[in-house]
């Protein structure tokens, strides 16, 4: 990353953007923020008020500090959205703005290292970060999509997942979880569940869970000590045994 150095900022308790703190981050050596929307672990989205807020804030700031600071939003989730919600695009919120997208998700692909990049016409120096991307992807040792599968892609354009499944999926989760005492926000999008963990040490309890046969990740290992993160994108008989696994652990700490 040629002695970069990643500073990263806490969102609101409801995960949206904390633009204070945001703003607090940034300083003369800034060269970009990177959100992630519809969010991994959270499935929050980042609503098009915010995003425009953010983007007078890097606005302003590449004014006082006489740079440009980019806005990456990386959106491999893009697609995976419920409640008729509409992701907004950060294009027409802020000049100086990129986009990373990935297929994986929304055609149900993971795995499948295949996505794309866009620059927004306005972006300053547009040709350049082209010909930087390209360069970077050259010399780094990123996975290249194998030729297949960019055949594959080109004839799945306007195509994703059948996201009423997602949705069905994210229901049964939610109301069980619910049932058996646990706390969470309802994800506007992706297909995970960020519940509070029940007990502080976020990692004790994935172990507990561990000893229930479900797999769980903590959320300290998304930065959000406290939380664990559980994906429902699994057959629904997988999502409903789980119940009396997560009631058991939970009873065990009552």
């Amino acid at each position: 990353n040629h002695g970069g150095i990643l500073r990263t900022v806490n969102t609101k308790t409801d995960f949206t953007l904390d633009i204070d703190a945001i703003s607090n981050a940034v300083n003369s050596k800034t060269k970009a923020v990177i959100i992630n929307s519809p969010n991994n672990p959270t499935g929050q989205i980042y609503s098009e008020e915010s995003l425009n807020v953010l983007g007078y804030l890097l606005e302003s700031k590449g004014k006082t500090f006489n740079r440009t600071i980019y806005l990456i939003s990386d959106e491999p989730y893009r697609k995976i959205i419920y409640d008729g919600l509409n992701m907004p695009g950060i294009f027409i919120c802020y000049k100086e703005s990129l986009i990373a997208a990935s297929y994986s998700k929304d055609l149900s692909f993971a795995g499948e290292c295949i996505g794309f990049a866009a620059v927004n016409p306005e972006l300053t120096f547009k040709e350049e970060i082209l010909e930087g991307l390209v360069l970077a992807n050259r010399i780094l040792g990123f996975v290249n999509a194998p030729a297949l599968m960019q055949r594959v892609i080109a004839s799945l354009q306007g195509v994703s997942v059948n996201i009423s499944e997602y949705e069905r999926k994210r229901g049964i989760l939610c109301e069980g979880l619910t049932n058996c005492g646990y706390e969470f926000i309802k994800p506007a999008g992706a297909f995970y569940l960020f519940p509070k963990s029940p007990v502080p040490v976020d990692i004790k309890f994935i172990q507990m869970l561990q000893e229930e046969l479900i797999l769980a990740v903590p959320g300290s290992g998304f930065g959000a000590p406290g939380y664990f993160r559980i994906a429902f994108c699994v057959d629904d008989k997988t999502i409903i045994n789980s119940f009396s696994g997560f009631k058991r652990a939970m009873d065990r700490i009552a």
